[in-house]
């Protein structure tokens, strides 16, 4: 996807997402978050700043595995999934990393037929 395609994309499912839950418009911060707790499967509940951290976390781990730099290793204990790196990431710039983290949140969004 071009640059001009993946913001239009963006935008509008930054739109559905505010729309169906009912939010401001979500930034990308937050649209880890909801992924990291649909990737969790344990349904909306509070999470502590620590809990908010790992979320995000997983949430990149999920959406990288789709490249290849990320592998599932399985639960832990209480359910949360692990990770480890398989491949490195190379040094993208700030700009490069935004438009990727979007294509693939983008592309997450479209898998699970959410837009």
């Amino acid at each position: 996807m071009q640059a001009a395609e993946i913001n239009k994309k963006w935008k509008a499912l930054q739109e559905a997402v505010a729309e169906n839950f009912d939010m401001d418009i979500p930034d990308i911060k937050v649209m880890l978050f909801l992924i990291g707790v649909q990737e969790l499967g344990k349904g909306p509940k509070e999470f502590s700043k620590r809990e908010k951290e790992e979320l995000m976390h997983i949430a990149t781990c999920r959406l990288f595995s789709s490249l290849g730099f990320y592998e599932l290793e399985g639960q832990d204990e209480q359910g949360w999934p692990h990770w480890k790196l398989v491949k490195p990431i190379p040094n993208y710039t700030l700009m490069e990393q935004e438009m990727i983290i979007k294509s693939l949140i983008i592309d997450y969004f479209e898998e699970l037929n959410f837009i």
